[in-house]
């Protein structure tokens, strides 16, 4: 049996996973985290990207989240999502075009535009669409 500990990853609408995991990454702001039974406690704010957890029985589930919190206690790890989706109910079509729609927006240099917004954006559709690959990769 693999040393595991337990997960919950959460946002404001739902609780999207709990259980044990053997080890999770997450994009945290200065690139991906692992973390596995026994790790120091963190606190640390998360980037928009996937959640990768590797549960009990091997399983891998990859979950985007759109930003959040990653909190280690010795038993228990704790996502705290802005927002939440299982990579499966991703909608690829829509990030793909979000992500065009937000360069162009940043190329056509208008007065009228927020440019930090469309970055944003532009941030969110690409973590969206690694996760997507993520999910793929691991399936």
């Amino acid at each position: 049996m693999a040393i595991t500990v337990h997960c919950d990853i959460v946002s404001a609408e739902q609780e999207i996973f709990s259980g044990s995991v053997q080890f999770l990454v997450a994009s945290g702001y200065n690139g991906d985290l692992g973390i596995m039974p026994g790790h120091a406690a963190l606190l640390t704010t998360l980037e928009a990207g996937p959640v990768r957890v590797v549960k009990e029985n091997g399983d891998e589930e990859v979950i985007f989240v759109s930003g959040g919190f990653l909190e280690v206690q010795p038993h228990r790890v704790t996502v705290l999502a802005n927002t939440a989706t299982r990579a499966r109910d991703l909608d690829e079509e829509a990030a793909v075009k979000a992500k065009e729609h937000a360069k162009e927006l940043i190329a056509n240099q208008q007065a009228d535009v927020d440019y930090s917004r469309a970055t944003a954006e532009l941030a969110e559709a690409v973590a969206r669409l690694r996760t997507i690959q993520q999910f793929r990769d691991h399936k």
